[in-house]
């Protein structure tokens, strides 16, 4: 059984950063392909950025240049740095493993002035 807990979440105002953490048990997550999603009120979940085993990785247009996602095998935890934060980033974020479709409980990123 997979479990995945985010962290990292909060409050932040335009232009600022954070960076989400999820911490993956139950997997061998060396050669899991693992994502970021977020879902914003109203609106379907969207791919954010996704990491693979290799270590490549790819990025929705609208966060390129902005977030970085990378990964850690000796701590089980996937990363996304989040730069330049702009209000449309306001959503529920969620990490997900691709082979094992677990998700985990999601924490929410909210940008405001």
């Amino acid at each position: 059984q997979v479990q995945l807990v985010e962290s990292g979440g909060g409050l932040v105002q335009p232009g600022g950063s954070l960076r989400l953490s999820c911490a993956a048990s139950g997997s061998i997550f060396s050669q899991a392909a693992m994502g970021w999603y977020r879902q914003a009120p109203g609106k379907q979940r969207e791919l954010v950025a996704r990491i693979r085993p290799s270590g490549s990785t790819n990025y929705a247009d609208s966060v390129k240049g902005r977030f970085t996602i990378s990964r850690d095998n000796t701590k089980n935890t996937v990363y996304l740095q989040m730069n330049n934060l702009k209000p449309e980033d306001t959503a529920v974020y969620y990490c997900h493993d691709l082979i094992a479709d677990a998700w985990g409980q999601g924490t929410q990123v909210t940008i405001s002035s």
